[in-house]
């Protein structure tokens, strides 16, 4: 089994590309949505989240308040760290259980994860390629803007935060320009999928 990673920029376009991978057969592994399920209550790292940041980022439901929980680690390197520490390793938990059951189905298969920091977290060592998606800044802005309802100077920070896209070119195998047309990304994801099957046959 090959194991993808698939990763981008803010509203670059990364689900997109991994929804069509889906489609062509590729088991896709959300990052996002385990660290969801992980921060839930009773998930794997509720308990120690809450006692690491307090009760204060919780909702009135007692479930975590992600942008409140941002709001501690923002601009601090230390706490950002310490939150990685206490959801990653039980996200890979996760990721390697339905990639082990994936592999025990498709021993010749492609499982893709998508994630926005798989770069920047290491764990693009995980895998055996890795598929960059990128569009212009100024479409990842328009983009974001329209998804996300938040204000422009709340995307430019987050982008800022990020790691530039150009730094992430150097890790990449495949890079999936989606600042064309949708019919154009899924044309240059087909591509990529090819080239990934020739691999693993």
């Amino acid at each position: 089994m090959l194991k993808v990673g698939l990763t981008g920029g803010l509203a670059c376009g990364k689900s997109f590309v991994g929804e069509v991978l889906r489609g062509y057969g590729c088991l896709l592994i959300q990052a996002d949505e385990l660290g969801h399920a992980v921060l839930a209550p009773g998930g794997e790292a509720y308990d120690e989240v809450v006692r690491e940041f307090g009760r204060e980022v919780l909702d009135a439901g007692g479930r975590i308040d992600r942008k409140a929980l941002a709001a501690r680690v923002f601009g601090a390197p230390e706490r950002l760290a310490a939150l990685n520490r206490l959801v990653h390793p039980a996200v890979f938990r996760r990721e390697d259980e339905l990639m082990a059951e994936f592999a025990a189905r498709e021993p010749n298969g492609i499982a893709v994860v998508e994630a926005a920091i798989l770069i920047e977290t290491g764990s693009y060592r995980r895998c055996d390629r890795i598929v960059l998606v990128t569009c212009r800044e100024e479409q990842q802005v328009e983009r974001a803007l329209r998804r996300d309802g938040a204000s422009e100077s709340d995307v430019y920070a987050r982008l800022e935060r990020q790691m530039p896209l150009e730094e992430k070119r150097k890790y990449a195998d495949f890079v999936i320009d989606t600042s064309g047309e949708k019919e154009d990304t899924v044309r240059q994801t087909r591509a990529v999928f090819q080239e990934l099957r020739r691999m693993e046959a």
